[in-house]
């Protein structure tokens, strides 16, 4: 199963990358912005999305609201990653139809976890 990271930082990209890679998952794509994340979405098939949730120009919350949007890609896994855990950026979230939500920061046990809980393993 090929996975997209998305964040606008490179270390949190590659860092999500190796964590990915210590529990088993070592197709992994990457883009810094939302835009490009769509852009890589529409041009090749991915499993899951782990997307960071501060970002410009497109947030990580209306690149999941885009995707919600897209018939092609609605049904896609979606896993929210931010450093603040507000009530009302959760709850912001679920209304946009986030499949789960990581805290930063995190290990790969939790990231495991999380990707499992969304997967059904």
């Amino acid at each position: 199963m090929k996975i997209l990271v998305v964040d606008d930082y490179a270390t949190m990209r590659r860092i999500v990358r190796n964590l990915l890679g210590q529990i088993g998952f070592h197709d992994v794509d990457e883009a810094p912005d939302g835009v490009t994340a769509l852009q890589k979405l529409r041009e090749s098939e991915f499993g899951l999305i782990i997307s960071d949730w501060n970002m410009e120009p497109m947030t990580g919350l209306q690149l999941l609201r885009e995707i919600r949007a897209d018939v092609q890609l609605s049904g896609l896994p979606f896993i929210m990653v931010t450093a603040e855990s507000k009530t009302e950026n959760v709850i912001a979230a679920k209304q946009a139809g986030v499949n789960n939500y990581i805290v930063k920061p995190f290990n790969a046990d939790t990231l495991k976890h999380k990707i499992y809980a969304v997967l059904g393993r």
